[in-house]
Protein backbone atom coordinates (compact mmCIF):
# COMPACT_ATOMS: atom_id res chain seq x y z
CA UNK A 1 0.00 0.00 0.00
CA UNK A 2 1.57 3.27 -1.17
CA UNK A 3 1.68 6.29 1.14
CA UNK A 4 -0.83 9.06 0.43
CA UNK A 5 0.65 12.51 -0.05
CA UNK A 6 -1.21 15.47 1.46
CA UNK A 7 -2.57 18.14 -0.84
CA UNK A 8 -0.45 21.24 -1.27
CA UNK A 9 -2.71 24.25 -1.74
CA UNK A 10 -1.93 27.97 -1.64
CA UNK A 11 -4.83 29.52 0.30
CA UNK A 12 -6.07 33.04 -0.32
CA UNK A 13 -6.36 34.77 3.04
CA UNK A 14 -6.98 38.49 2.42
CA UNK A 15 -7.38 39.30 6.13
CA UNK A 16 -3.95 37.85 6.90
CA UNK A 17 -2.33 39.62 3.97
CA UNK A 18 -3.92 42.96 4.85
CA UNK A 19 -2.99 42.58 8.52
CA UNK A 20 0.64 41.73 7.74
CA UNK A 21 0.87 44.61 5.26
CA UNK A 22 -0.69 47.07 7.73
CA UNK A 23 1.65 46.13 10.60
CA UNK A 24 4.62 46.19 8.25
CA UNK A 25 3.74 49.68 7.00
CA UNK A 26 3.28 51.09 10.51
CA UNK A 27 6.55 49.55 11.66
CA UNK A 28 8.59 50.81 8.69
CA UNK A 29 7.30 54.34 9.28
CA UNK A 30 8.28 54.17 12.94
CA UNK A 31 11.65 52.65 12.07
CA UNK A 32 12.39 55.43 9.57
CA UNK A 33 11.27 58.12 12.03
CA UNK A 34 13.57 56.69 14.71
CA UNK A 35 16.49 56.95 12.27
CA UNK A 36 16.14 60.70 11.71
CA UNK A 37 19.32 62.68 12.52
CA UNK A 38 17.90 64.25 15.69
CA UNK A 39 16.83 60.91 17.19
CA UNK A 40 19.15 59.13 19.68
CA UNK A 41 20.11 55.47 19.27
CA UNK A 42 18.71 54.92 15.76
CA UNK A 43 17.63 51.30 15.05
CA UNK A 44 19.70 49.40 12.54
CA UNK A 45 18.71 47.18 9.64
CA UNK A 46 18.95 44.16 11.92
CA UNK A 47 15.89 45.36 13.84
CA UNK A 48 14.02 45.85 10.59
CA UNK A 49 14.96 42.35 9.46
CA UNK A 50 13.79 40.82 12.74
CA UNK A 51 10.38 42.50 12.68
CA UNK A 52 9.72 41.73 9.02
CA UNK A 53 10.83 38.14 9.64
CA UNK A 54 8.21 37.92 12.39
CA UNK A 55 5.52 39.08 9.96
CA UNK A 56 6.81 36.55 7.43
CA UNK A 57 6.45 33.78 10.02
CA UNK A 58 2.82 34.81 10.62
CA UNK A 59 2.20 34.74 6.87
CA UNK A 60 3.79 31.28 6.58
CA UNK A 61 1.68 29.97 9.45
CA UNK A 62 -1.64 31.35 8.22
CA UNK A 63 -1.48 32.06 4.50
CA UNK A 64 0.94 29.50 3.02
CA UNK A 65 0.40 25.80 2.19
CA UNK A 66 1.08 25.13 5.88
CA UNK A 67 -2.49 26.25 6.61
CA UNK A 68 -3.89 23.47 4.41
CA UNK A 69 -1.39 20.92 5.68
CA UNK A 70 -2.45 21.71 9.24
CA UNK A 71 -5.95 20.47 8.45
CA UNK A 72 -4.58 17.21 7.09
CA UNK A 73 -1.81 16.39 9.56
CA UNK A 74 -1.73 17.08 13.29
CA UNK A 75 2.04 17.58 13.29
CA UNK A 76 1.67 20.37 10.70
CA UNK A 77 -1.05 22.00 12.78
CA UNK A 78 1.27 21.87 15.78
CA UNK A 79 3.95 23.60 13.73
CA UNK A 80 1.49 26.42 13.12
CA UNK A 81 0.91 26.71 16.85
CA UNK A 82 4.57 27.00 17.86
CA UNK A 83 5.21 29.52 15.08
CA UNK A 84 2.37 31.75 16.31
CA UNK A 85 2.98 31.27 20.03
CA UNK A 86 6.77 31.64 20.20
CA UNK A 87 8.69 32.27 16.99
CA UNK A 88 6.67 35.16 15.55
CA UNK A 89 6.27 37.09 18.85
CA UNK A 90 9.98 36.74 19.66
CA UNK A 91 11.02 38.12 16.27
CA UNK A 92 8.47 40.94 16.36
CA UNK A 93 9.42 42.14 19.84
CA UNK A 94 13.15 41.89 19.15
CA UNK A 95 12.53 44.18 16.19
CA UNK A 96 11.32 46.96 18.51
CA UNK A 97 13.42 49.63 20.22
CA UNK A 98 12.68 52.49 22.59
CA UNK A 99 13.12 54.90 19.69
CA UNK A 100 10.52 53.11 17.58
CA UNK A 101 8.09 52.89 20.50
CA UNK A 102 8.75 56.42 21.81
CA UNK A 103 5.45 57.92 20.53
CA UNK A 104 3.39 55.32 22.42
CA UNK A 105 5.65 54.43 25.37
CA UNK A 106 3.66 56.50 27.87
CA UNK A 107 0.39 55.01 26.61
CA UNK A 108 1.73 51.48 27.00
CA UNK A 109 2.83 52.21 30.57
CA UNK A 110 -0.51 53.86 31.34
CA UNK A 111 -2.36 50.79 30.08
CA UNK A 112 -0.15 48.52 32.20
CA UNK A 113 -0.83 50.63 35.31
CA UNK A 114 -4.59 50.61 34.78
CA UNK A 115 -4.83 46.95 33.79
CA UNK A 116 -4.10 45.78 37.33
CA UNK A 117 -3.75 42.00 37.60
CA UNK A 118 -4.07 41.65 33.82
CA UNK A 119 -0.71 43.39 33.46
CA UNK A 120 1.01 41.14 35.99
CA UNK A 121 3.51 38.57 34.64
CA UNK A 122 1.57 35.82 36.41
CA UNK A 123 -1.39 36.55 34.15
CA UNK A 124 0.84 36.19 31.08
CA UNK A 125 1.94 32.76 32.32
CA UNK A 126 -1.66 31.72 32.97
CA UNK A 127 -2.79 32.93 29.54
CA UNK A 128 0.12 31.22 27.75
CA UNK A 129 -0.27 27.87 29.51
CA UNK A 130 -4.07 28.04 29.66
CA UNK A 131 -4.48 28.76 25.96
CA UNK A 132 -2.31 25.78 25.01
CA UNK A 133 -4.14 23.38 27.29
CA UNK A 134 -7.60 24.76 26.48
CA UNK A 135 -7.27 24.52 22.70
CA UNK A 136 -5.76 21.04 22.91
CA UNK A 137 -8.74 19.62 24.74
CA UNK A 138 -10.07 17.17 22.10
CA UNK A 139 -13.55 18.74 21.92
CA UNK A 140 -12.14 22.26 21.41
CA UNK A 141 -9.45 21.10 18.99
CA UNK A 142 -11.98 19.33 16.77
CA UNK A 143 -14.38 22.29 17.00
CA UNK A 144 -11.70 24.71 15.84
CA UNK A 145 -10.84 22.53 12.85
CA UNK A 146 -14.46 22.26 11.75
CA UNK A 147 -15.41 25.95 12.01
CA UNK A 148 -13.40 28.69 10.32
CA UNK A 149 -14.23 31.45 12.79
CA UNK A 150 -13.32 29.36 15.82
CA UNK A 151 -10.09 28.32 14.11
CA UNK A 152 -9.25 31.99 13.53
CA UNK A 153 -10.01 32.71 17.21
CA UNK A 154 -7.67 29.90 18.24
CA UNK A 155 -4.81 31.34 16.20
CA UNK A 156 -5.51 34.87 17.45
CA UNK A 157 -5.40 33.59 21.02
CA UNK A 158 -1.96 32.10 20.42
CA UNK A 159 -0.60 35.33 18.94
CA UNK A 160 -1.93 37.43 21.83
CA UNK A 161 -0.79 34.97 24.52
CA UNK A 162 2.67 34.59 23.00
CA UNK A 163 3.14 38.33 22.50
CA UNK A 164 2.15 39.17 26.07
CA UNK A 165 4.32 36.39 27.46
CA UNK A 166 7.47 37.38 25.60
CA UNK A 167 6.86 41.10 26.13
CA UNK A 168 7.76 40.80 29.81
CA UNK A 169 11.06 39.11 28.97
CA UNK A 170 12.47 40.90 25.92
CA UNK A 171 10.58 44.16 25.41
CA UNK A 172 12.73 47.30 25.11
CA UNK A 173 10.56 48.97 27.76
CA UNK A 174 11.72 47.97 31.24
CA UNK A 175 9.00 45.91 32.91
CA UNK A 176 8.45 44.15 36.24
CA UNK A 177 10.21 41.04 34.92
CA UNK A 178 13.34 42.98 33.97
CA UNK A 179 14.38 44.38 37.34
CA UNK A 180 16.92 41.73 38.19
CA UNK A 181 16.72 38.68 40.44
CA UNK A 182 15.63 35.14 39.60
CA UNK A 183 12.11 36.19 38.57
CA UNK A 184 12.65 35.88 34.80
CA UNK A 185 14.14 32.40 35.18
CA UNK A 186 11.23 31.18 37.33
CA UNK A 187 8.84 32.80 34.85
CA UNK A 188 10.41 30.94 31.94
CA UNK A 189 10.99 27.53 33.52
CA UNK A 190 7.53 27.23 35.08
CA UNK A 191 5.79 28.08 31.80
CA UNK A 192 7.81 25.86 29.53
CA UNK A 193 7.58 22.87 31.86
CA UNK A 194 3.79 23.15 32.09
CA UNK A 195 3.46 23.31 28.30
CA UNK A 196 6.10 20.63 27.82
CA UNK A 197 4.01 18.25 29.94
CA UNK A 198 1.19 18.74 27.42
CA UNK A 199 3.54 17.81 24.60
CA UNK A 200 4.69 14.69 26.41
CA UNK A 201 1.08 13.71 27.07
CA UNK A 202 0.28 13.98 23.37
CA UNK A 203 3.45 12.13 22.39
CA UNK A 204 2.81 9.11 24.60
CA UNK A 205 -0.99 8.93 24.67
CA UNK A 206 -2.08 5.33 23.96
CA UNK A 207 -4.85 6.36 21.55
CA UNK A 208 -5.45 9.05 18.94
CA UNK A 209 -7.34 11.83 20.70
CA UNK A 210 -8.75 13.98 17.92
CA UNK A 211 -11.66 12.59 15.92
CA UNK A 212 -11.16 15.14 13.13
CA UNK A 213 -7.84 13.58 12.14
CA UNK A 214 -9.14 10.03 12.53
CA UNK A 215 -11.24 10.66 9.40
CA UNK A 216 -8.20 11.84 7.42
CA UNK A 217 -6.14 9.48 5.23
CA UNK A 218 -2.86 8.22 6.62
CA UNK A 219 -0.67 10.76 4.89
CA UNK A 220 3.00 9.92 4.29
CA UNK A 221 2.29 6.46 5.69
CA UNK A 222 1.80 7.80 9.22
CA UNK A 223 -0.88 6.28 11.36
CA UNK A 224 -3.08 8.73 13.25
CA UNK A 225 -1.36 7.80 16.50
CA UNK A 226 2.10 8.31 14.98
CA UNK A 227 1.00 11.69 13.63
CA UNK A 228 -0.18 12.69 17.10
CA UNK A 229 3.04 11.44 18.70
CA UNK A 230 5.13 13.51 16.30
CA UNK A 231 3.02 16.58 17.09
CA UNK A 232 3.53 16.07 20.82
CA UNK A 233 7.27 15.59 20.39
CA UNK A 234 7.45 18.73 18.26
CA UNK A 235 5.74 20.73 21.00
CA UNK A 236 7.92 19.33 23.79
CA UNK A 237 11.14 19.72 21.78
CA UNK A 238 10.33 23.27 20.72
CA UNK A 239 9.53 24.27 24.29
CA UNK A 240 12.81 22.73 25.50
CA UNK A 241 14.94 24.40 22.82
CA UNK A 242 13.34 27.82 23.31
CA UNK A 243 13.65 27.50 27.09
CA UNK A 244 17.30 26.51 26.85
CA UNK A 245 18.21 29.42 24.59
CA UNK A 246 16.19 31.88 26.68
CA UNK A 247 17.78 30.68 29.92
CA UNK A 248 21.27 31.20 28.51
CA UNK A 249 20.35 34.73 27.39
CA UNK A 250 18.72 35.51 30.75
CA UNK A 251 21.74 34.20 32.66
CA UNK A 252 24.13 36.31 30.59
CA UNK A 253 21.91 39.34 31.10
CA UNK A 254 21.85 38.76 34.87
CA UNK A 255 25.65 38.58 34.93
CA UNK A 256 25.93 41.80 32.91
CA UNK A 257 23.46 43.58 35.19
CA UNK A 258 25.36 42.40 38.28
CA UNK A 259 28.61 43.63 36.77
CA UNK A 260 27.11 47.02 35.93
CA UNK A 261 25.67 47.29 39.45
CA UNK A 262 29.09 46.51 40.94
CA UNK A 263 30.70 49.16 38.73
CA UNK A 264 28.12 51.75 39.82
CA UNK A 265 28.73 50.95 43.49
CA UNK A 266 32.48 51.20 42.97
CA UNK A 267 32.13 54.60 41.30
CA UNK A 268 29.97 55.81 44.21
CA UNK A 269 32.57 54.61 46.71
CA UNK A 270 35.34 56.37 44.80
CA UNK A 271 33.25 59.53 44.62
CA UNK A 272 32.72 59.35 48.39
CA UNK A 273 36.48 59.11 48.90
CA UNK A 274 37.14 62.29 46.90
CA UNK A 275 38.95 65.53 47.90
CA UNK A 276 36.83 66.07 51.05
CA UNK A 277 37.87 62.77 52.61
CA UNK A 278 40.92 62.74 54.93
CA UNK A 279 43.75 60.28 54.64
CA UNK A 280 46.36 59.16 57.23
CA UNK A 281 48.98 61.35 55.54
CA UNK A 282 46.82 64.47 55.49
CA UNK A 283 47.83 67.28 57.88
CA UNK A 284 45.34 68.02 60.67
CA UNK A 285 42.94 70.85 60.11
CA UNK A 286 43.75 74.21 61.76
CA UNK A 287 42.33 74.79 65.24
CA UNK A 288 40.24 77.71 64.02
CA UNK A 289 38.69 75.50 61.37
CA UNK A 290 37.97 72.82 63.96
CA UNK A 291 36.27 75.35 66.28
CA UNK A 292 34.14 76.63 63.41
Amino acid sequence: MSAVAPKIVWPFEPSVLLGVAAFGTVYVRGWRRARLPRMPHPPGYGRLTLFLSGLLVIWIALASPLEGLGKQLLVMHMLQHVLLLDIAPILLILGLTKGILRPITRRVRAVEERAGVLAHPAFAVALYVGSMWFWHVPAMYDLALRYVNIHALEHLTYIIAGSLYWWYLISPIRSRMRRGGPGPIVYMVSTKLLVGVLGIWLAFAPDALYSYYKHQPQYWGLTHLEDQSLAGLLMALEQSIVMGIALVVLFIRMLNESERQAEREERLELAGAGPTATTPDSPPAPASARRS
